[in-house]
């Protein structure tokens, strides 16, 4: 008399387990993935490549071919101030991009956190900017900063007087108001991201708080703002690595203007491209690569760190 085989839980598992992996390969074939990797090979890893590869030659328009010549563009680069200049600008630029609009994220994530009609109603309102695009933002802000625009007609109806400012021609704080304009194009998705982190605060950690008499700013400060470190590390390299590669809102508002204060290296690129200088504007596009992982890796982790402690 034959009796069944009976299997041990751990048996149980290893079967299910393989029959799991048996299904996963016969229902998601990994050959459906070649068209995904040959649409990256085709347009992001291949020029990709030849990007390091052309920044060593002398490709330009007015030769009809390319020789290698070695570090020469990257020395000519470094004895260039126009390029440090642009720089220091770019610098300048993504700081204030990744301040105001991580403020106006979190502001608008504290303001509308209770979940009412008219609050979200509000976020989709602001949640709009980020679905538009970029080049039409700076257009239509270039339309309302101009010297005869809305903003200096508000201006007028309160104060009484004529107003003729030039919000988009001062070398002073042109910089700003584009870093302003930007903030303001993308501070909806910041604000996406620190509600969903304030959604996940513990209620309990809360009403704790509240029993031992702490208020509203002091519950915020010390309680919310912490948990939301997150929040707070996405925001913020998401803000910083994407003004560190503006270009469109740039070029819409001022075009590197004026007396080239805004000029931030994607527009210098873009100018040098235009002369027909294509070697040099790829070792510049070089430089912004190995300055965005330079700075990426650092402010990441420091903010990780802070994760950590918090």
């Amino acid at each position: 008399m034959a009796y069944p085989i009976v299997e041990t839980p751990r048996q149980l598992q290893r079967n299910r387990l393989r029959t799991s992996r048996r299904r996963q390969t016969t229902t998601h074939p990994a050959w459906f993935l070649l068209p995904a990797f040959a649409v990256l090979g085709v347009f992001f890893f291949l020029p990709t490549i030849f990007n390091f590869i052309y920044a060593f030659t002398d490709w330009s328009a007015f030769k009809n071919e390319i020789n290698f010549i070695g570090f020469d563009n990257f020395s000519s680069l470094l004895s260039d101030g126009s390029l440090f200049s642009a720089l220091r600008v770019t610098l300048i630029y993504a700081a204030l991009v990744g301040i105001l609009q991580n403020l106006f994220g979190l502001g608008l994530a504290v303001l509308f956190e209770r979940d009412t009609r008219i609050n979200r109603f509000a976020r989709v309102i602001f949640f709009i900017p980020v679905l538009m695009s970029a080049l039409a933002v700076g257009y239509i802000f270039q339309a309302l900063l101009k010297p005869s625009g809305a903003v200096n007609g508000i201006l007028e109806f309160f104060t009484g007087q004529h107003v003729d400012i030039a919000w988009l021609g001062d070398t002073t704080w042109t910089l700003l108001v584009v870093a302003f304009v930007n903030s303001w194009k993308w501070m909806g998705l910041a604000m996406i991201i620190f509600l969903a982190g304030l959604k996940t605060v513990p209620e309990d950690v809360l009403e704790a708080a509240k029993m031992d008499g702490a208020g509203p700013w002091k519950t915020f400060f010390r309680v919310k703002f912490p948990l939301l470190a997150p929040a707070v590390t996405f925001n913020f390299a998401t803000a910083l690595l994407g003004s560190l590669n503006g270009f469109d809102t740039v070029q819409a508002t001022t075009g590197g203007g004026p007396a080239q204060t805004t000029e931030v290296l994607n527009i210098y690129i873009f100018q040098i491209f235009g002369y027909g200088l294509y070697a040099q504007a790829t070792t510049m596009s070089l430089v912004l690569f190995f300055l965005v992982l330079v700075l990426a890796f650092p402010v990441v982790g420091y903010l990780r760190r802070r994760e950590n402690v918090l």
